[in-house]
């Protein structure tokens, strides 16, 4: 198993240089003038002179990579600016501030949603889909697929905005959402993502109600199954430890895509409800053209999705033994 997670990391650190390289190629060597990008909207000509010598717009592309590269490890001085401390994703020339400081701030939030929601989606998907494919063919079964079709064409913003209406401004069931971190108040930390998690909870739902039933209803007709109900084991017995197992691999698969996806930025649902995620600082990255801030958002949410693969595969591993082999 330890060999088999250092070839999956080894592979996730080349990926991940792979696409710090391509993506700082797009950021740095396809606009007309990156120094001006950087400065943001609000620029004079002195801090456009003082940011094209911090980045070294004259050196050849591969050595400002090399810089950006060697201060992710062990820092970076931007002149004026002072030091950057390792690591450093970058100088954010519009907030004054490095980049990977800004990032660590706005994270705990995107993190607290993510996994919240995550947990909520998880559950009552896979439970829907479990009795689903129990109940095949019956009521049961064609309400929960008719929710999961209907799940599927919702919008986060239609019913965010809705449910805000509706459940916190029109029957206060609900706090307005907000962020507390968790240290300082878990009950306002939790209260004040509710809504936010219940929304992502309907989204996502949907595909795991539909991808859990397609699964189990496959495995419930292989023929080791059937065999394992001839030799006389329970109804449990043969679906948990049996069909249930088999069907696991897809939807981990998804929910480490959809969890690194999540953790990378929630954009839509952090402007829907006003959080000050890294989804909310990618936009206004966008809006106030700051290229480095962008920059780092970026790597870090390609970094999320690369570390939620490992932690598929490591999963993966452990569900069947063969795939360590691979």
């Amino acid at each position: 198993m330890l060999r088999f997670l250092l070839r999956r990391v080894t592979g996730a650190i080349v990926i991940l240089l792979v696409i710090s390289a391509i993506t700082f190629y797009l950021f740095y060597a396809i606009p007309r003038d990156p120094a001006r990008m950087a400065c943001g909207k609000v620029c004079t000509p002195e801090l456009l002179t003082q940011i094209k010598q911090n980045l070294g717009i004259a050196d050849p592309m591969p050595v400002q990579y090399w810089h950006w590269l060697t201060g992710i490890f062990m820092g970076r001085d931007y002149g004026n600016y002072g030091h950057c401390p390792a690591p450093c994703l970058g100088y954010s020339f519009t907030n004054r501030q490095p980049v990977f400081g800004t990032i660590m701030d706005r994270l705990p939030l995107t993190l607290s949603l993510s996994v919240g929601a995550a947990f909520f989606f998880v559950i009552l998907g896979v439970g829907a889909g479990m009795l689903a494919a129990v109940k095949q063919g019956k009521a049961l079964d064609k309400i929960a697929s008719s929710f999961s079709l209907l799940g599927s064409s919702l919008q986060i913003y239609f019913v965010g905005y809705l449910a805000m209406f509706l459940l916190v401004q029109q029957m206060g069931l609900l706090e307005q959402p907000s962020y507390t971190p968790l240290t300082e108040d878990p009950v306002k930390w939790a209260s004040g993502l509710l809504l936010p998690w219940l929304v992502l909870s309907i989204i996502f739902t949907a595909n795991y109600t539909r991808m859990t039933r397609s699964q189990l209803v496959e495995q419930l007709s292989e023929d080791y199954v059937r065999t394992a109900r001839a030799k006389g084991l329970s109804r449990r017995s043969v679906f948990f430890r049996f069909a249930w197992r088999g069907a696991m691999g897809p939807i981990v698969t998804i929910f480490g895509i959809d969890l690194g996806t999540l953790i990378g930025g929630a954009i839509i649902t952090e402007v829907t409800f006003s959080l000050q995620g890294l989804g909310q600082l990618s936009v206004r990255s966008v809006d106030t053209s700051d290229l480095p801030m962008l920059l780092g958002v970026t790597i870090v949410a390609a970094g999320a999705i690369v570390f939620a693969n490992i932690v598929v595969d490591a999963v993966y591993g452990l569900i069947d033994p063969r795939i360590r082999l691979a």
